[in-house]
């Protein structure tokens, strides 16, 4: 009777922890990447983000005025 209630002890304990694996592995794991949370539980329900479209070069309108002034220097306006 001892071996039986040592077989029964040890299938249920592998039983036991084959689920707490499959529990663990079906929750899925959260990382934080380049600003993001990946994966998602959710991500089926989550908002979409959307960012407008902007200027490719930030800095145009400096770029401009110093292609004014060298233009302006070149002709002699300002030294």
């Amino acid at each position: 009777m001892k071996k039986s209630s040592t077989t029964y002890w040890l299938k249920s304990a592998l039983c036991t922890g084959v689920l707490a694996v499959a529990a663990v592995g079906s929750t899925g794991c959260q990382i934080s990447e380049g600003g993001q949370t990946l994966p998602s539980p959710y991500y089926i329900r989550d908002d979409v983000q959307y960012f407008p479209a902007g200027a490719e070069f930030k800095l145009q309108r400096e770029a401009n005025a110093q292609k004014a002034f060298k233009a302006q220097q070149r002709l002699g306006g300002l030294p």
